[in-house]
Order: structure tokens, then C-alpha cells, then sequence
């Protein structure tokens, strides 16, 4: 026999439950941009990667809740020169079939002024993965292009790695140990 009020107390336990205040939004490769520069000799030439995904969580009320994952496609490098990118997937540097993926998973997320964020996470690289730490500016969301949709912005994210701590060692010193990194990332919710 069915009890009367099982239903009803099913509802009340879902509704104790705590509401998810975490907005989950899905990176758009289109509209975002990780990039980077690294001098070459007397200059510096710059490059992108092509193919990343990832999620970013955030939590609106308490933005150290908020998390971010990304992935990015090591095979994808461009500097719009296809002889050095051959050379940049290769053995010296990237080594791409070994290490397809460049990976980044935060451990925390601070705001440290109005929308200026610091976000630590544990970066891997060439199959070696240290903790790090970026500035980057929450431009707040909107509604995207398609109705109903939303979307979040996360620009002038900046840092610098030391290539030579991930095992990438190779051309120095004509090719420098430290590479800028700039991100800009538009995510849909």
C-alpha cells in the first residue's frame, strides 16, 4: 500500500536541499583567446592556441567557490608560420604526440578588488604540472547572442612561465626561457 504522504514529504526533503548557487559556463573557442609571446633573439614573436575547452563555475555570492578547468589542444599552436610550428609540436618543445594536452584546474579563486580576480590552480605542461597564479578581470555577463542565452567574460587574464621549470628547454638562450601568456575568455551559460 502506498503511503498517502510520500509524495509530499519527497518535495519537502528536495526543497531543504541547498540551491546550487554555482552558474556553470561552457568556454566559447570562438570568441576567447589564449595566447602567448616569447622573444626570439632581438624580438618576439607571437602565437595562440587554436583548439581549448573548458567550464568556468561561478558562484555570484561567494566568488571563492568559483572554480575553473581548461584543456587546451597542444597540436594547436600557431605562430602563422607552419616550419616552426612543425618544430614547436615537436620533440624539443611541446613533443605533442607524448603530451597532447596542456591542462589547468584552479584550487582557488579570490577576489582581490572590485572584479579583479586571483585565480591559483595547479597548470601542467609537458607532463609536468605546477601551482600558479594569474590576475585576470571578471567583466560581468550579459545576454548573448542567441535568446535566452547568457554569457560571462573574463579578460586581460596575464602571466609569465618559465618554460625551462616545465622541461622545455630547448634554443635557449636565443630563444627565451619566459613566455607572456594572455588570456581572454568569453564563456555561455
Amino acid at each position: 500500500m502506498r503511503h498517502p504522504f510520500r509524495a509530499l514529504f519527497a518535495v519537502l526533503a528536495l526543497a531543504a536541499l541547498p540551491a546550487l548557487a554555482q552558474d556553470t559556463y561552457k568556454i566559447d573557442p570562438v570568441h576567447s583567446e589564449i595566447s602567448f609571446k616569447v622573444r626570439h633573439a632581438l624580438a618576439k614573436v607571437s602565437g595562440r592556441f587554436s583548439k581549448f575547452s573548458g567550464t568556468v563555475k561561478v558562484d555570484a555570492k561567494d566568488i571563492s567557490k568559483s572554480s575553473v578547468e581548461v584543456s587546451i589542444d597542444a597540436a594547436s599552436i600557431s605562430t602563422d608560420n607552419e616550419a616552426r610550428d612543425k618544430h614547436l609540436k615537436g620533440p624539443d618543445f611541446f613533443d605533442v604526440e607524448k603530451f597532447p594536452t596542456i591542462t589547468f584546474k584552479s584550487t582557488a579563486v579570490k577576489e582581490v578588488a572590485k572584479g579583479k580576480l586571483e585565480i591559483t590552480g595547479d597548470f601542467t605542461l609537458h607532463g609536468v604540472t605546477k601551482k600558479i597564479t594569474f590576475p585576470i578581470t571578471n567583466a560581468g555577463t550579459q545576454a548573448g547572442m542567441k535568446p535566452g542565452t547568457v554569457v560571462a567574460g573574463f579578460i586581460d587574464g596575464a602571466l609569465t612561465l618559465n618554460r625551462s621549470e616545465y622541461g622545455v628547454k630547448y634554443g635557449v638562450p636565443l630563444v627565451g626561457e619566459e613566455v607572456a601568456i594572455s588570456l581572454n575568455i568569453e564563456a555561455g551559460k
